[in-house]
């Protein structure tokens, strides 16, 4: 049986909800507006759904090439071009970027619709943010996502991870980019070099999972300790509950629904 793309998700903000594709294209940091963007503390620290839940129900999408963002009881927010002259340090986990302001408008409607004082950013294509070098080559580099351009998860590790749980989840709590089917549950995990159409990939670290994934992507509420609490149990590996592949790619180009994913290498 083929390994085939059976879903594709973007997440123009990073922790603000996805936007699912039939086919994107892939830069320098990803799929194309994957991560691009990132709300911030007015000291610069990075917002996500770990401390503020609710900011999963702000749903972004694209209108003739630009951003816009829904919110309960606020109009859309057009989002402006960046200010490549108004620009901040940024902290993303152990890393500072360079990134450039958005504008007061944005960061009021958005500081509204999550309840703390915020300022949205972007990376411009120019701020190399490096992956971690014990996992990748020189020149990978990544946008605002935790820490490498791509995730993928089989449909089969999901309902593997169902099974074990009283009240299934779905794959949007764990946030990935690509989803395959086809395979057998964390076959994934074993993916060194693949190629998806033209474009080659290799699986570079397993995606060590956290409180995230206990937020509802449908309430923006946390539920408690599942399914985090279920996958500490059968697939931690040292400190680390993994779940799904990150990965690198290694050329450009466009992937789409639907496409076949050929292994080459696997560990």
């Amino acid at each position: 049986m083929p390994i085939v793309i059976s879903a594709l998700h973007i997440y123009p903000v990073k922790s603000l909800a996805g936007i699912a594709l039939k086919s994107s294209m892939l830069d320098a940091m990803g799929l194309k507006h994957d991560r691009r963007w990132m709300l911030v503390s007015p000291k610069g620290d990075f917002l996500s759904q770990r401390k503020y839940p609710q900011m999963a129900l702000i749903q972004p999408k694209f209108i003739d090439q630009q951003l816009v963002l829904t919110s309960a009881n606020q109009s859309d927010l057009i989002v402006s071009n960046a200010d490549a002259k108004q620009t901040m340090q940024v902290s993303i986990w152990k890393d500072s970027v360079t990134a450039q302001r958005i504008g007061e408008k944005a960061d009021k409607w958005l500081s509204k619709a999550i309840g703390t004082p915020c300022h949205l950013v972007y990376i411009p294509d120019n701020e190399i943010r490096p992956c971690d070098p014990k996992f990748s080559r020189q020149g990978d580099h990544t946008g605002f996502a935790d820490g490498f351009p791509i995730l993928l998860i089989s449909t089969a590790s999901l309902a593997d991870l169902n099974q074990h749980l009283d009240q299934p989840v779905t794959m949007q709590h764990f946030r990935p980019n690509i989803v395959i089917k086809g395979c057998n549950a964390f076959d994934e995990d074993d993916f060194k070099e693949f190629s998806i159409g033209d474009v080659s990939m290799r699986g570079v670290k397993p995606c060590s999972r956290c409180i995230l994934t206990t937020v509802d992507p449908e309430t923006g509420k946390r539920t408690g300790t599942e399914p985090l609490q279920t996958l500490m149990r059968y697939r931690k590996q040292g400190s680390n509950v993994n779940f799904g592949q990150n990965v690198i790619h290694n050329s450009l180009g466009s992937i789409q629904v639907g496409d076949s994913l050929v292994v080459s290498k696997q560990a």
